[in-house]
């Protein structure tokens, strides 16, 4: 029996994740959307691509116009929330909090009414704060929900390395955790290419231009695209996510978890969704890793807790006044 996955949002990241999951075949793909005909057409016209694919899978789209055809999404395996609005020139993840957060509530809602065994992918920004939402409206168990952030951060990360270095991105490991945001934390320490430490192959400047074109690199795409932001590189992010959860494959991607005592008491981020190392398989997150800090990597730690909590206070005051 084939897996299924659910895609709620079907903008250009929505579409890209349901496109990428669809081409690595791993399972039935379900695109709901608001905007009427929106989800229906982009799912038969990928659906339409599969004899080329190689793929007997079925791709199909539903307008959420009705909120009733989100029972469609009963059974999903896999929930990979995307809906919400993208980012313009000029515009921070955090301008973007409230509006999502009004989205994310009623996607809440839904999914605990049709579909609350599933796991939940979310990508809506910005993602540590909205899956700190999702889960305050939902109900459902926190272990369950992981938010996009370290994911795609540390794809830049290991992008902008092996470009530099002009190394095959398969040999560089690197990883970011903390908030999905510009005071996310970069870990120079275990980052290396072969084995090799990045410290011993370039220079702390190179290094520090980097990482500062890490922390802006969703910005640096939306100056580009004047009318966007980043899907290829999210929409790979979100799909690797999604494998390891459908394929149980446990991979150590850093993402946005639940903190509390029974998960970790390492990183005094309890009560949010922050982005951390951890091992995501069937159940969700499997393993959340503790890792040491050195007296600079605890201060750009505090600096990211403290925003994501700014965060998520914010996200009680709203929710109190729905």
């Amino acid at each position: 029996m084939r897996s299924k996955i659910s895609v709620i949002g079907a903008g250009n990241v929505g579409a890209t994740v349901a496109q990428f999951i669809a081409l690595k075949d791993l399972g039935d793909v379900y695109l709901f959307d608001v905007v009427d005909g929106v989800p229906e057409g982009k799912a038969l016209d990928m659906m339409e691509g599969t004899p080329h694919w190689g793929t007997d899978l079925n791709i199909k789209g539903f307008t959420t116009v009705d909120p009733k055809n989100y029972e469609n999404m009963k059974g999903s395996d896999v929930i990979v929330i995307t809906a919400g609005l993208a980012r313009k020139p000029g515009m921070s993840r955090d301008d973007l909090l409230a509006k999502n957060i009004a989205i994310i509530a009623d996607v809440a809602k839904n999914v605990k009414k049709y579909s609350p065994e599933s796991v939940i992918v979310i990508v809506s920004n910005p993602a540590d704060t909205m899956a700190y939402a999702f889960q305050k409206v939902s109900g459902i168990e926190p272990k369950k929900i992981i938010g996009l952030g370290g994911s795609l951060d540390s794809s830049r990360f290991r992008t902008f390395l092996a470009m530099e270095l002009k190394a095959s991105v398969q040999d560089v490991n690197a990883f970011v955790i903390g908030g999905h945001g510009d005071d996310m934390v970069p870990f120079i320490r275990y980052s290396s290419v072969g084995g090799i430490p990045i410290t011993d192959l370039l220079s702390k400047e190179k290094i520090d231009e980097i990482v500062k074109r890490t922390r802006f690199g969703g910005g640096e795409i939306v100056d580009y695209l004047k009318t966007g932001s980043a899907y290829y590189a999210p929409g790979i992010a979100i799909t690797a996510m999604v494998e390891s959860i459908i394929k149980d494959r446990r991979r150590m991607i850093p993402c946005a978890a639940f903190v509390d005592e029974k998960t970790s008491k390492h990183y005094s981020a309890q009560g949010l969704f922050i982005g951390l190392p951890i091992l995501i398989g069937k159940n969700g997150v499997e393993r959340i890793f503790d890792i040491n800090f050195t007296a600079e990597e605890k201060e750009l730690w505090n600096k990211t807790v403290a925003s994501v909590k700014g965060n998520a206070e914010k996200v009680d005051q709203f929710l109190t006044k729905q």
